[in-house]
């Protein structure tokens, strides 16, 4: 290997060279290290790599991989929000965890998938009636409207399409610095004021809760042997309900994007079969860029494939690079959701939203809901009539988080025509291919 090519020492600081790559960096230096670790240096710590089902056990196992402290305190800022559920662990996750649990429940994502389709239904009136739309910005609209209904928070129409631009500001602003970043931080402080005041008044008595609803779970939950929890910090967790819902609005505008490069899948998914779009569902998660990495902190002096880091050091699940590792897909650039019919997807080789244990561990417990909404939004979207004019629907690996760059611009639309969904006998043989 020449001198240009040799991978850096290990000892190099690679954050410039992370904010340069994007969702290549991390992959990059496991094809140049041969092996799926690396270790090297961002923000001044020791970082150890790792890729594989194994290795998603091994990062998820407490006893390697803590979370508090783990997550900066701009990404706190803007993603997750100080207090989180995200940067706790033991004992105050698991207890801070059960507010989430009932986004587990297959009724709990039936409903919050029926009040979002109910909403894509309303949309598409009115995108009939402009000379073109673009979809990722409405479909935030719809996937607000339709989680605030779900999680009983009330949001008036006039008020949707703000509410929405903040919610995805927090996400688009994340990872990187400058004007999205400033964005997202004003957006999360406006959203935290509005849900802090909207918990003061459920437990004040000025507003009613639904019973059963998100926020009054959120609004009346106690962590023992404490108290509720802070107007702020519900408000916080609240956010952490809606803001992973609407975020599903990148993997809308990736699924017209493979609907549009794809016109035969396009084609099955209209027929709604249930395990095909349950598939397609999972194809866009895994095919498309979304997280390029989870990070935490060595629990303890760790070591894995020879490879090692310190207390205290960083540690990396390769989310991207697992999504699209060959020994685990088999030809993973291309775009084939046949392969989650002949295969079901495994929890420790699909990771787009984590690994391990949903219940207690660290993955998302709203991922069942994320899966859910897709695959209605996505058979919605193949029948729905549009035509796409010329537009850049390039999407760069070096924005973190991507999307086609035109947002998927869409004209001419057309409401389906009314069609029989498929039995419940028909779903239930078609699951039996899986």
């Amino acid at each position: 290997m020449d001198a240009e090519r040799r991978p850096p020492h290990p000892l190099s600081d690679q954050t410039l060279a992370l904010l340069a790559g994007g969702y290549g960096w991390l992959p990059q230096r496991m094809r140049e290290s041969g092996e799926p670790v690396v270790t090297t240096r961002l923000l001044g710590k020791p970082v150890l790599a790792v890729r594989g089902p194994d290795a998603v056990r091994f990062f998820y196992d407490e006893r390697n991989v803590r979370r508090h402290g783990a997550i900066p305190g701009p990404v706190q800022a803007t993603l997750f929000g100080h207090g989180a559920v995200h940067t706790l662990d033991g004992t105050a996750h698991r207890a801070r965890k059960t507010l989430f649990l009932p986004l587990l429940q297959a009724d709990r994502v039936a409903g919050v998938v029926e009040q979002v389709g109910a909403a894509w239904d309303e949309a598409v009136a009115g995108w009939s009636r402009r000379p073109r739309a673009v979809l990722f910005d409405e479909a935030a609209v719809v996937l607000t409207r339709g989680a605030y209904r779900w999680a009983g928070i009330s949001l008036p129409d006039a008020e949707a399409e703000a509410v929405a631009r903040d919610l995805i500001a927090m996400v688009d602003g994340f990872a990187t610095p400058g004007p999205r970043h400033w964005r997202a931080r004003r957006a999360r402080r406006r959203q935290e004021g509005r849900l802090a005041r909207l918990v003061r008044d459920v437990r004040s008595g000025r507003s009613a809760a639904e019973p059963g609803s998100m926020l009054e779970r959120v609004a009346t939950h106690r962590e023992a042997p404490g108290g509720p929890l802070s107007p702020e910090l519900a408000a916080v967790e609240l956010l952490n309900v809606v803001r992973p819902t609407v975020a599903v609005s990148w993997f809308v505008a990736f699924a017209a994007h493979a609907l549009h490069r794809r016109p035969r899948v396009r084609d099955r998914l209209r027929d709604g079969d249930p395990v095909y779009a349950t598939a397609f569902a999972h194809e866009v998660r895994r095919f498309y860029p979304f997280a390029p990495f989870l990070g935490g902190l060595a629990a303890r002096d760790l070591s894995w494939h020879d490879r090692s880091v310190p207390e205290g050091g960083m540690v990396l699940l390769d989310v991207y690079g697992q999504n699209h590792d060959p020994a685990l897909w088999g030809d993973p650039y291309a775009f084939r959701p046949q392969r989650f019919v002949e295969h079901p997807a495994e929890r420790d080789e699909l990771v787009p939203q984590g690994g391990g244990d949903p219940r207690t561990g660290h993955r998302c417990p709203g991922e069942g809901v994320v899966l859910g909404l897709l695959e209605t939004l996505a058979v919605r979207l193949a029948r729905l009539e549009y035509e796409v004019p010329e537009q850049d629907l390039r999407i760069p690996l070096r924005r973190v988080p991507t999307r086609p760059r035109s947002g998927f611009v869409i004209s001419g639309v057309r409401a389906p025509e009314p069609r029989a969904e498929p039995t419940a006998a028909t779903a239930g043989a078609g699951g039996s291919r899986r």
